[in-house]
């Protein structure tokens, strides 16, 4: 768990280009769900996947461009990444597209990294710190949902969509579940150390 310092520490900002593309993105998480639980506009809500995978793409590099950094902006760009995980699993395991038990994998990795939070909050640490292979897993598994949707019924399409969108998922929620372990490691090596001062090792969310 690797400490920020003072001077590198995100800004208190709010209202910035980064932040306005995450609130974006943010927004188009119930009309994405209604679009596959509704009418069932699989095209659409490919459409909303697509605009929030470029408009996440684009708050990062906004962010670097802009030096526009701020703690909101650490937040809440993988918290929409998770939630757009979450409604694209709960309408799958609905429609069954998916089985319940890669819900349930993907939702328990959450909830136990969740768990741990407070208690590193408690020992003066910060959040998990990201890793590239933690982006990876997230990023495989948006890859693998509109190629699912896509392999909904008896098209070419469908049929060239289907090996690779269940390629994706398995790299993705291998990934989800080793990233895990990871931070699981994290949070065991920082129970062993002292308790740390208060704010210490402040980093961005784990994905």
């Amino acid at each position: 768990m690797a400490a920020a310092s003072r001077d590198d520490a995100p800004r208190d900002r709010v209202l910035t280009v980064p932040n306005l593309l995450s609130l974006l993105r943010l927004a188009g998480v119930p009309l994405f769900l209604w679009l596959l639980l509704g009418p069932q506009a699989d095209g659409w809500a490919i459409v909303v996947l697509a605009v929030s995978g470029v408009t996440d793409y684009l708050d990062g590099k906004a962010a670097r461009w802009l030096n526009q950094h701020s703690r909101l902006g650490a937040m809440l760009d993988p918290a929409v990444d998770r939630l757009y995980v979450l409604a694209t699993l709960v309408a799958f395991l609905i429609r069954e597209i998916v089985p319940w038990w890669v819900v349930a994998v993907i939702v328990a990795r959450d909830l136990v990294l969740a768990l741990c939070l407070p208690i590193l909050r408690r020992r003066g640490y910060g959040v998990f710190t990201v890793t590239y292979l933690g982006k990876a897993a997230t990023f495989a598994l948006l890859y693998a949902f509109p190629l699912l949707l896509l392999a909904q019924g008896d098209s070419l399409f469908a049929t060239i969509a289907r090996p690779i969108g269940y390629a994706f998922i398995t790299w993705g929620v291998a990934l989800y579940v080793w990233t895990g372990l990871l931070y699981l490691a994290q949070f065991v090596l920082a129970m062993r150390a002292p308790v740390r001062g208060p704010r210490a090792g402040v980093e961005g969310p784990a994905r």
